[in-house]
């Protein structure tokens, strides 16, 4: 089944895209900050059996675990991202598929003097997207064969902050990959989640159970494992963009074709809630 390697690994959209390649069969590369939590999510993945893409698979075979290698990096760093990106170049150690998922909320303000936190998410979420895109896609074409995954949002369809123009930008980024890339055997697919119930929307302080926390409405979350589930599927399909779930595709439809004006006033007023939650 080959091997994947997915950055932000160890937790919530990461963490179950390894889960569900893992179960197909596929080896993985973990790819994170924390060494703690790097081997944790080593060692759940070690121990769960998986199909190894065999119908009918013997017993020996139905326990077969997934071999998981685990590559400490923070990609806020460049010489960590060219540390990953020489990994999914390597020819004798290809990879398959790549999960291009890293990335963190960006709280802070757009006039704000301090820019340290928008220099990291520029760092992370989009130069780590373009060298590791780019290693990955290089790879991957010379084999004739591939998958690439880049983790963008619907949030790039808001105008909410710095982080909708940043996944704006993976979203374009991708369909502009997919284009290079047609004819090559490879894919390039950009996810667009809405709000996922995983420990990212946790520490922004928007979860499922918090009525109105956010401004977010409890019938827009979703559970992780339908969300990657769902983007597999669109992946062996070939869609260059997975919008999981038919009220996402619904509200991603609308915000393309609502008046600019009105998108703005509706992200105005999902941020004016989310400072008056934060501030109570």
């Amino acid at each position: 089944m080959g091997t994947a390697l997915v950055t932000g690994g160890t937790s919530g959209i990461g963490a179950e895209f390894a889960r569900q390649l893992a179960a197909r069969g596929h080896d993985i590369v973990l790819v994170a900050r924390d060494t703690g939590r790097l081997e944790a999510m080593a060692a759940e993945l070690r121990s769960r059996g998986r199909a190894g893409g065999a119908t009918t698979a013997t017993a020996t075979e139905s326990t077969t675990k997934a071999t998981v290698e685990i590559l400490v990096a923070d990609l806020a760093d460049p010489g960590d991202t060219d540390r990953v990106a020489a990994r999914l170049a390597d020819p004798l150690h290809p990879i398959d598929w790549f999960i291009n998922n890293a990335g963190f909320r960006v709280s802070s303000r757009l006039t704000t003097p301090d820019i340290a936190e928008h220099d990291r998410a520029f760092a992370v979420m989009v130069r780590a997207v373009l060298v590791l895109g780019a290693a990955a896609a290089a790879a991957m074409r010379d084999r004739g064969a591939g998958r690439i995954v880049n983790v963008a949002s619907i949030n790039g369809q808001l105008t909410l902050s710095n982080y909708s123009a940043i996944k704006a930008w993976v979203r374009v980024y991708s369909e502009s990959l997919s284009n290079e890339l047609s004819g090559s055997g490879v894919t390039a697919t950009a996810l667009m989640p809405g709000w996922v119930r995983t420990e990212f929307h946790q520490r922004a302080g928007a979860t499922k159970g918090e009525k109105g926390r956010g401004g977010i409405p409890n019938f827009l979350w979703l559970e992780p494992e339908l969300l990657v589930r769902e983007c597999l599927r669109d992946v062996e399909k070939n869609r260059v963009i997975s919008i999981p779930t038919i009220r996402y595709q619904l509200l991603s439809w609308l915000l393309k074709h609502l008046p600019d004006s009105t998108v703005r006033a509706v992200s105005r007023r999902i941020s004016l809630r989310r400072s008056t939650a934060a501030s109570n």
